[in-house]
């Protein structure tokens, strides 16, 4: 049998390239509901960013989905964007949180930095196989044979 990442991962569309279309404004992604998954993969492909822009991600945490307990701030996870990471992707992994829900913000102030969105990849999943998240979708080939695609 095949092992797949995706029989063990979870593909999230955090946020998408239109919320991340160039601008001041701050970025929160969609809750990541980390039930049944250790860790999760947050990716934030930068597109061009002017120079003197103010920019970085992080990550908050709920145990409830903000229902009675207000996101918080994950302590350590802030990761800066200079003015010079036009093209670049940065990260943040997170294993085993503290808290059921995460949310990845992009902090952006002062000049236009362009995000290309927001794709969390849970993983380290309790049950195969995964279902992936909203508009997600692929195909698995093992040992593919050369020809046509």
């Amino acid at each position: 049998m095949a092992h797949y990442l995706t029989e063990t991962t979870k593909i999230n569309i955090a946020a998408t390239t239109t919320a991340g279309a160039a601008g001041t404004s701050d970025i929160t992604s969609s809750a990541v509901n980390m039930a049944g998954f250790d860790g999760c993969l947050f990716l934030v492909p930068i597109g061009a960013v002017v120079s003197g822009a103010v920019t970085s991600i992080k990550i908050q945490q709920s145990s409830d989905d903000a229902a009675t307990d207000d996101y918080s701030d994950v302590e350590g996870t802030a990761v800066t964007i200079t003015d010079t990471d036009d093209d670049k992707l940065k990260y943040i992994d997170v294993f085993r949180p503290g808290k059921r829900y995460l949310k990845l913000i992009v902090d952006r102030g002062t000049q236009n930095a362009t995000v290309g969105g927001v794709i969390a990849i849970q993983y380290n999943s309790r049950s195969r196989p995964v279902t992936q998240g909203t508009n997600v979708a692929g195909e698995q080939w093992s040992t593919p044979a050369e020809g046509t695609a």
